[in-house]
């Protein structure tokens, strides 16, 4: 049987800690690479940040959205990428945020979540709204290839409030009915479930929500988006030994030098280790 997403996750964040790092190739970053921002530009910089960190970092989170706007040479580039950072013993968050129904749902998943798809990825990050049960497809898909999803809950973008805090009838709001399912998802796996919840690094205390899912919590917003390593225990409290902060620019604006892109990794890496001990 395939070792579940959960497990695997929760060794490589034991083995290497949880510093989950975005490969996220927009056009400025590529100029500020000295790249050009086209398909050669795209390949450099992937393949850069993949021999720089691959051997040193729980996760990586490559953003398809910016391989997609150069068309399939640019998917192609994103399949290399996945492949060989998944060889070199990283996981692969694919941050895609697909959300559909039925056939549609389904054939989002087995883009990114059957194993002999180009693009298998480790886990996928997934919409909730069209309604949690619409992501049915991908869950099936996910158990049945030891894959798991990332299901945004309570993000870091102001204007994820106007969803995510509007209140039902029965009095929870819509991101607390999100982590509910989530540890519905997750009862009973160990040493973690693999189904996990978007929720921003930036958005202060959440006492008033039960993180406890079980499952893993990818924490968006480290560094350029202004929360820090610090801010960790503050806003997870107990939930904190399950999260996955995920940085990008704070990184990638080191490159293309190997050198000082590993030396800022180890640097966010050695910071959320002390929050973690204090938190």
């Amino acid at each position: 049987m395939t070792e579940p997403f959960g497990a695997r996750l929760r060794r490589a964040m034991d083995e290497r800690g949880p510093l989950c790092v975005g490969i996220d190739p927009h056009a400025s970053l590529l100029t500020e690479w000295g790249l050009d921002d086209n398909v050669a530009g795209l390949e450099r910089f992937s393949r850069t940040v993949v021999e720089a960190l691959s051997d040193r970092v729980a996760v990586f989170k490559p953003q398809s959205a910016f391989f997609e706007r150069f068309g399939s040479r640019g998917v192609a580039v994103l399949e290399k990428t996945v492949q060989e950072a998944r060889a070199a013993g990283a996981l692969v968050l694919m941050d895609a945020k697909r959300g559909d129904i039925g056939s549609t749902m389904a054939a989002y998943a087995e883009a990114f979540l059957r194993k002999d798809s180009p693009l298998f990825s480790d886990a996928l990050t997934v919409s909730p709204y069209l309604g949690y049960g619409s992501l049915s497809p991908a869950i099936v898909l996910a158990r049945e290839s030891g894959a798991g999803l990332f299901v945004l809950a309570l993000t870091s973008n102001p204007e994820g409030g106007e969803v995510q805090h509007a209140v039902r009838a029965d009095g929870r709001d819509v991101g607390a009915t999100m982590l509910a399912h989530l540890a519905a998802e997750n009862t009973g796996e160990e040493p973690l479930g693999s189904f996990g919840a978007v929720v921003g690094a930036t958005l202060g205390d959440l006492s008033s929500y039960d993180l406890d899912i079980n499952g893993p919590l990818l924490a968006p917003g480290v560094g350029a988006q202004g929360a820090t390593p610090a801010d960790l225990p503050g806003v997870f409290g107990a939930a904190i030994g399950n999260v996955v902060p995920n940085v990008s620019r704070g990184v990638l604006r080191h490159g293309p030098d190997v050198s000082a892109l590993r030396a800022s990794a180890e640097r966010f890496a050695d910071e959320i280790r002390s929050a973690l001990a204090t938190g």
